[in-house]
């Protein structure tokens, strides 16, 4: 029962509590009775609440504040320029435009053109590959490289590469050139290599003792087209490819320096015992040339034994 009254005793307290503020007390009326603030008193102390309230004390109930319906309005802040008008960059002058030297491009070609727009031009090395050329373009001085590959050359002049003091490497593969002018290479002081593979060559020409790379291979080289002692002088000749030609002997003499000589598919039929070795030093041992290829050729490398004795390899061919 104490449970049941509780809520009416808070709610006649603070009604009472309100009432003495302003007034004396006047009877208050509960059912059939009259009690006083005396008797109120003392049946809160007869009922003995837990929670220790008191008439001084009333219970406040803690809510919790209600959302805020509008946000307050923020303002954005104000886009500025990094440079303001007084910090502009003053307009920039266009560069003057310097006037090319007349051979920067190389000298003019017979298209019109010159070298480095009709070929491909990159410090000293010229491309002048797949163009479908019929002559060899006139080329800077200073060119070291030329790639001229799968034209239609045909014929190499004795001037096509004149003065070109510093040219090293002539790569003509595929070009269909038949004729090559003797002297075309012979005045070249620095050249190096020569390829000249897959044409219709049937005379190599004379080229200069700085040789160490010459592939002459698949065109068609005959009896008399190399020069007794064409390599002899070239100490620095390394590689000698002449492999697929019509040549019935080995070009001899073959300098020291060489490491490699391909000469398959070729009609040699003979090797003489001083081809690689010396027949009068039989202590003589050649430890640079390690590759020899003469597969195709009508020749028994069996019959010449002594031939083989200084190598330290002995060559790709028939034996028997």
């Amino acid at each position: 029962m104490g449970q049941r009254m509780k809520p009416f005793i808070i709610l006649f307290l603070n009604l009472l509590l309100c009432q003495s503020i302003l007034a004396p007390p006047p009877p208050v009326d509960y059912g059939d009775s009259e009690l006083s603030l005396k008797d109120v008193e003392q049946l809160l102390e007869l009922y003995d609440y837990e929670d220790g309230l008191t008439i001084d004390e009333p219970q406040v109930e803690i809510g919790t504040l209600s959302p805020i319906r509008h946000k307050a309005a923020i303002p954005e802040p104000e886009h500025t320029n990094i440079f303001s008008a007084e910090h502009e960059l003053p307009p920039q002058k266009p560069l003057p435009r310097l006037p090319l030297p007349p051979d920067a491009l190389g000298p003019q070609t017979q298209r019109g053109l010159p070298t480095c727009l009709l070929c491909t031009c990159l410090i000293t090395t010229v491309y002048c590959d797949d163009l479908k050329l019929e002559y060899v373009p006139p080329l800077p001085k200073n060119t070291t490289h030329f790639y001229g590959r799968y034209n239609k050359i045909k014929r190499i002049n004795k001037n096509d590469f004149a003065n070109l003091n510093k040219l090293k490497k002539i790569d003509v593969t595929a070009s269909q050139i038949a004729e090559v002018d003797e002297d075309a290479f012979r005045e070249l002081p620095h050249l190096e290599e020569l390829v000249i593979r897959e044409n219709q060559l049937r005379q190599l020409p004379e080229l200069p003792s700085t040789m160490t790379l010459i592939d002459a291979s698949d065109n068609k080289l005959g009896r008399t087209a190399i020069k007794n002692e064409a390599f002899k002088d070239m100490d620095n000749l390394q590689y000698l490819y002449l492999a697929d030609n019509k040549l019935d002997h080995i070009p001899v003499p073959l300098p020291h320096s060489l490491r490699a000589l391909h000469l398959q598919n070729n009609n040699i039929q003979e090797m003489h015992e001083d081809t690689f070795c010396n027949s009068k030093d039989m202590s003589y041992i050649r430890k640079g040339l390690e590759d020899i290829r003469l597969d195709g050729n009508p020749i028994n490398l069996s019959k010449t034994p002594n031939a083989y004795m200084c190598l330290l390899r002995l060559p790709t061919g028939r034996l028997i």
